[in-house]
Protein backbone atom coordinates (compact mmCIF):
# COMPACT_ATOMS: atom_id res chain seq x y z
CA UNK A 1 0.00 0.00 0.00
CA UNK A 2 1.40 3.40 -0.93
CA UNK A 3 0.97 6.75 0.76
CA UNK A 4 0.01 7.54 4.31
CA UNK A 5 -1.83 5.10 6.51
CA UNK A 6 -5.51 6.00 6.72
CA UNK A 7 -6.62 7.48 10.03
CA UNK A 8 -9.32 5.62 11.93
CA UNK A 9 -12.70 7.34 11.79
CA UNK A 10 -12.62 7.85 15.55
CA UNK A 11 -9.40 9.86 15.26
CA UNK A 12 -10.84 11.90 12.38
CA UNK A 13 -13.88 12.78 14.51
CA UNK A 14 -11.72 13.68 17.51
CA UNK A 15 -9.49 15.92 15.37
CA UNK A 16 -12.45 17.61 13.71
CA UNK A 17 -11.94 15.89 10.33
CA UNK A 18 -9.51 18.53 9.02
CA UNK A 19 -9.48 17.05 5.48
CA UNK A 20 -13.31 17.20 5.33
CA UNK A 21 -13.38 13.84 3.58
CA UNK A 22 -16.30 11.46 3.99
CA UNK A 23 -16.21 9.44 7.20
CA UNK A 24 -16.47 5.67 7.18
CA UNK A 25 -19.43 5.01 9.47
CA UNK A 26 -19.19 1.26 8.83
CA UNK A 27 -15.70 0.93 10.31
CA UNK A 28 -15.42 -1.73 13.03
CA UNK A 29 -15.98 -0.25 16.48
CA UNK A 30 -14.47 -2.53 19.12
CA UNK A 31 -15.75 -2.10 22.66
CA UNK A 32 -13.45 -0.23 25.05
CA UNK A 33 -12.00 -2.73 27.51
CA UNK A 34 -8.83 -3.29 29.48
CA UNK A 35 -6.99 -6.23 27.93
CA UNK A 36 -5.50 -8.87 30.19
CA UNK A 37 -1.73 -8.55 30.72
CA UNK A 38 0.13 -11.36 28.92
CA UNK A 39 1.88 -13.78 31.27
CA UNK A 40 4.96 -13.76 29.00
CA UNK A 41 5.94 -10.23 30.03
CA UNK A 42 8.85 -9.90 32.43
CA UNK A 43 8.50 -7.81 35.64
CA UNK A 44 9.76 -4.56 34.06
CA UNK A 45 7.38 -4.95 31.11
CA UNK A 46 4.49 -5.74 33.50
CA UNK A 47 5.21 -2.59 35.49
CA UNK A 48 5.07 -0.54 32.26
CA UNK A 49 1.85 -2.34 31.26
CA UNK A 50 0.24 -1.43 34.59
CA UNK A 51 1.39 2.20 34.29
CA UNK A 52 0.02 2.60 30.75
CA UNK A 53 -3.28 0.80 31.37
CA UNK A 54 -3.90 3.05 34.39
CA UNK A 55 -3.54 6.12 32.14
CA UNK A 56 -5.28 4.78 29.01
CA UNK A 57 -8.31 3.08 30.59
CA UNK A 58 -10.08 6.28 31.71
CA UNK A 59 -9.69 7.67 28.16
CA UNK A 60 -11.39 4.53 26.74
CA UNK A 61 -8.49 4.17 24.30
CA UNK A 62 -7.96 0.45 24.89
CA UNK A 63 -9.78 -2.57 23.51
CA UNK A 64 -9.01 -6.26 23.74
CA UNK A 65 -7.59 -5.99 20.21
CA UNK A 66 -4.77 -3.77 21.52
CA UNK A 67 -3.30 -6.45 23.78
CA UNK A 68 -0.46 -7.63 21.52
CA UNK A 69 0.53 -4.13 20.40
CA UNK A 70 0.61 -2.83 23.96
CA UNK A 71 2.54 -5.93 25.08
CA UNK A 72 5.07 -5.34 22.28
CA UNK A 73 5.55 -1.76 23.46
CA UNK A 74 5.99 -2.86 27.08
CA UNK A 75 8.49 -5.59 26.18
CA UNK A 76 10.45 -3.13 24.01
CA UNK A 77 10.47 -0.74 26.95
CA UNK A 78 11.79 -3.46 29.28
CA UNK A 79 14.55 -4.42 26.81
CA UNK A 80 15.41 -0.74 26.30
CA UNK A 81 15.81 -0.18 30.07
CA UNK A 82 17.97 -3.31 30.30
CA UNK A 83 20.21 -2.11 27.46
CA UNK A 84 20.50 1.41 28.90
CA UNK A 85 21.40 -0.03 32.31
CA UNK A 86 24.15 -2.08 30.65
CA UNK A 87 25.46 1.03 28.85
CA UNK A 88 25.62 2.84 32.19
CA UNK A 89 27.43 -0.12 33.75
CA UNK A 90 29.92 -0.93 30.96
CA UNK A 91 30.12 2.40 29.13
CA UNK A 92 29.47 3.52 25.58
CA UNK A 93 32.80 2.15 24.36
CA UNK A 94 34.04 -1.38 25.14
CA UNK A 95 37.11 -3.36 24.13
CA UNK A 96 36.74 -5.70 21.18
CA UNK A 97 38.17 -9.25 21.40
CA UNK A 98 41.25 -7.95 19.57
CA UNK A 99 41.68 -5.18 22.16
CA UNK A 100 40.52 -2.21 20.10
CA UNK A 101 37.80 0.12 21.37
CA UNK A 102 34.39 -0.31 19.80
CA UNK A 103 30.84 0.90 20.39
CA UNK A 104 28.97 -1.14 22.98
CA UNK A 105 26.53 -3.61 21.40
CA UNK A 106 24.01 -2.43 23.99
CA UNK A 107 23.80 0.91 22.16
CA UNK A 108 22.42 -0.80 19.04
CA UNK A 109 20.02 -2.82 21.17
CA UNK A 110 18.77 0.32 22.96
CA UNK A 111 18.36 2.18 19.67
CA UNK A 112 16.35 -0.66 18.09
CA UNK A 113 14.00 -0.91 21.07
CA UNK A 114 13.58 2.89 21.13
CA UNK A 115 12.62 2.77 17.43
CA UNK A 116 9.99 0.10 18.13
CA UNK A 117 8.66 2.08 21.09
CA UNK A 118 8.38 5.30 19.07
CA UNK A 119 6.42 3.62 16.26
CA UNK A 120 3.93 2.12 18.70
CA UNK A 121 3.83 5.29 20.82
CA UNK A 122 2.60 7.35 17.89
CA UNK A 123 -0.22 4.82 17.29
CA UNK A 124 -1.44 5.13 20.89
CA UNK A 125 -0.92 8.89 21.21
CA UNK A 126 1.97 8.59 23.70
CA UNK A 127 4.00 11.38 22.06
CA UNK A 128 3.22 15.10 22.41
CA UNK A 129 2.84 15.46 18.62
CA UNK A 130 0.42 12.54 18.28
CA UNK A 131 -1.50 13.70 21.36
CA UNK A 132 -1.89 17.21 19.96
CA UNK A 133 -3.98 15.81 17.10
CA UNK A 134 -6.55 14.26 19.47
CA UNK A 135 -9.27 16.14 21.34
CA UNK A 136 -10.81 14.31 24.28
CA UNK A 137 -14.38 15.44 25.02
CA UNK A 138 -15.20 16.72 28.50
CA UNK A 139 -17.36 14.64 30.83
CA UNK A 140 -20.47 16.59 29.86
CA UNK A 141 -20.04 16.20 26.12
CA UNK A 142 -20.99 12.95 24.40
CA UNK A 143 -18.09 10.60 23.78
CA UNK A 144 -17.05 9.00 20.50
CA UNK A 145 -18.87 5.86 21.59
CA UNK A 146 -22.10 7.86 21.96
CA UNK A 147 -21.71 9.14 18.39
CA UNK A 148 -21.00 5.62 17.15
CA UNK A 149 -24.09 4.23 18.92
CA UNK A 150 -26.22 7.07 17.53
CA UNK A 151 -24.99 6.36 13.97
CA UNK A 152 -25.70 2.65 14.40
CA UNK A 153 -29.26 3.42 15.51
CA UNK A 154 -29.90 5.68 12.51
CA UNK A 155 -28.35 3.15 10.11
CA UNK A 156 -30.83 0.51 11.29
CA UNK A 157 -28.23 -1.79 12.89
Amino acid sequence: MRGRKPKPTSVKILTGNPGKRALNHHEPKPIAAIPECPTELNPAARAEWDRLVKDLAPLKMLTSLDRAVLATYCQAYALWTEAITAVHKFGVMVKSPSGYPMQSPYIAMANKQAEIMMRIASEFGFTPASRSRISVPSDREPTLFDYAAKNDETDGF
